[in-house]
């Protein structure tokens, strides 16, 4: 083999001249310039984008983005008014505020919970949801088949380690530590010369029990949207209600809600109790809201005497009654123009403020005639007050929502009422397109009265008079299928996450083998490892080796020195000794 010897190197690197550099470059270049293959990646295809689209679904990091989402979209159902809760303040609110209704509407922000965007994410995260369990469930049942995993091969590594030399022979420390782990409530099992153990399984159970909670509570909200029924009544005192679709004043349902099965119940507002503050910065403020009524339940059910507040409903066959709110209801009696009582009863007149019960409402008389026995409809629009001020107020606002000086202000009207008309009606108004009202030297007939006092109709039309005042209550009778399903979800919950977050999965391993330097000793080794970050790891390490102790006695290491002991006693330990 021949070499060139006349190649000029450079006198630091060694490295050959420019013309042999060249020579390499142009061998480099030609390396360099290498032909190149496109790589052609396979197409996924619509099976393919379906499992990346089921894997990306199943993550729970989409599932948590999706019950982010769901909060964030609950809020618009809390902040603007729903068609299912108050359709009267929707319909306000699209009066008030016209270009940004119809972009509400456009937006099902006016009933967002049955929304198509609503139930898109609701349905998405139900299915997210089981699709991260199931798979996790069947991995967890996988290791409480199993066993801990055998000891790693170097203890050392692990961040929780300690070590000690004992005279005890390996297979007793092993049994040793195999009862006391066990003890402990550890899943603890011998393999070769360790025993491995492995404690905190419920952690994982809080985990899933956390996850399939949510699911409960999902399948609860639906349960409750789809059989649930809800509807309000106005009750004057000593009168009542049945359960049945044509006592209700206003009622709605979920889609799956049978009016044929409404359990059968009822009850009667026997008396309401309303008491005020009536000194001081609170004054008119009510210290007492209570309805004292008699309810059956079922068909034949005996009658039994209770009393419904504020935040105390009436549970009764599966449903809830709610005591809502109270106003005033006039007692009057109308004759027509024959001297014929046509009306007696008591009048329910809505508050106009929340404060002291100023109050409106109409009278309609349908069946009364004049004194030549002509049809003549009666109507009287009302204004109530329970404390009025005295002509010296000036003002015909209550004072105080207490009934300490009633007055009932009522203007008369004729003609046709519209009730025949068979179109529905507002029963708080009066339709005054057929009504004439009546006046005398062209002035209204209007007045104000106490109770016991009477309104003469001109032309010997009839009369009315103002008996008294009876207080009415509005109650809200709800049937919700679903809570008792979305409290136990709730519950479960929150003990979940409770043992997820407070409960450490670790692992524990002890060795025991023979020594290496053939002193007969047996060198025993702890470590631990945590599933998830525990700063309390290496205490109950050490916890473990001082209750192991008893049945592995530490001993001298053979090249700690032993002092000689005197008659005085034995020597103090050298420092080797005592380490």
């Amino acid at each position: 083999m021949s070499t060139k010897t006349d190649t000029p190197r450079d006198p630091e690197s060694g490295a050959a001249a420019d013309d042999a550099g060249n020579d390499l470059g142009a061998a480099g270049s030609q390396l360099s310039t290498a032909p190149r293959e496109d790589v052609t990646l396979p197409s996924l295809g619509p099976l393919g984008w379906a499992r990346w689209f089921w894997r990306q679904l199943t993550s729970m990091r989409v599932a948590l983005l999706l019950l982010f989402l769901l909060s964030i979209g609950a809020i618009p159902g809390s902040l603007i008014p729903q068609t299912s809760i108050d359709p009267v303040k929707v319909d306000q609110f699209r009066t008030d505020h016209p270009t940004l209704g119809g972009i509400y509407d456009k937006l099902g922000m006016f009933h967002v919970y049955s929304s198509v965007w609503f139930s898109a994410i609701y349905l998405l995260l139900f299915i997210s949801l089981i699709g991260c369990i199931v798979p996790r469930s069947w991995q967890f049942v996988g290791q409480l088949r199993g066993r801990p995993p055998a000891a790693p091969r170097r203890l050392t590594r692990l961040p929780a380690y300690t070590t000690w030399r004992t005279d005890a022979a390996p297979d007793d420390v092993l049994d040793a530590a195999g009862r006391l782990l066990k003890k402990r409530r550890f899943r603890a099992h011998r393999s070769g010369t360790a025993v491995a153990a492995e404690k905190g399984y419920l952690r994982e159970v809080g985990n899933l029990v956390f996850h399939v909670a949510l699911i409960v509570m999902l399948v609860a909200f639906a349960v409750g949207s789809l059989w649930k029924s809800e509807g309000g009544k106005l009750i004057t005192e000593g009168d009542g209600f049945a359960n049945s679709l044509t006592q209700y004043d206003d009622f709605k349902s979920g889609a799956f809600f049978d009016t044929d099965t409404m359990e059968p119940f009822g009850f009667t507002l026997d008396k309401f109790v309303a008491t005020y503050e009536r000194t001081g910065p609170q004054k008119g403020t009510p210290r007492i809201f209570r309805a004292d009524v008699r309810y059956f339940s079922g068909a034949d059910g005996k009658e039994h005497k209770t009393s419904i507040e504020v935040n105390t409903p009436l549970d009764i066959a599966g449903n809830r009654v709610y005591l809502l709110s109270h106003g005033y209801s006039p007692q009057v009696t109308v004759k027509d123009g024959r001297g014929k009582v046509v009306y007696k009863g008591a009048v329910p007149f809505l508050p106009q403020d929340s404060k002291n019960f100023t109050s409106t409402g109409v009278v309609k008389v349908p069946g009364a005639r004049t004194k030549d026995g002509k049809r003549n409809q009666l109507g009287f629009q009302g204004f109530f007050v329970p404390t009025f001020g005295g002509k010296g107020s000036g003002s015909m606002f209550s004072q105080f929502p207490a009934l300490d000086n009633p007055r009932l202000v009522l203007t008369a009207y004729h003609g046709d009422l519209g009730v025949d008309s068979g179109l529905p009606q507002n029963v708080y108004q009066l339709q005054m397109k057929n009504l004439k009202q009546y006046k005398v030297g062209g002035r209204a007939v209007a007045q104000m009265m106490q109770p016991g006092q009477t309104m003469t109709l001109p032309g010997g039309d009839g009369s009315i008079t103002f008996n008294g005042i009876k207080t009415w209550a509005s109650f809200k009778i709800s049937h919700q299928p679903g809570n008792g399903l979305a409290l136990t979800g709730a519950a479960a919950a929150l003990l979940g996450l409770a043992g997820s977050l407070f409960i450490q999965r670790r692992r524990v391993w002890v060795r025991a083998e023979p020594a290496d330097d053939g002193s007969g000793a047996t060198v025993v080794e702890i470590a631990g490892l945590g599933r998830s970050e525990s700063a309390r790891l290496p205490e109950e390490l050490g916890a473990l080796a001082a209750a192991l102790e008893p049945d592995a006695p530490l001993a001298p290491h053979p090249e700690d020195p032993v002092e000689p002991t005197d008659s005085d006693g034995p020597a103090e330990p050298s420092e080797g000794a005592r380490a």
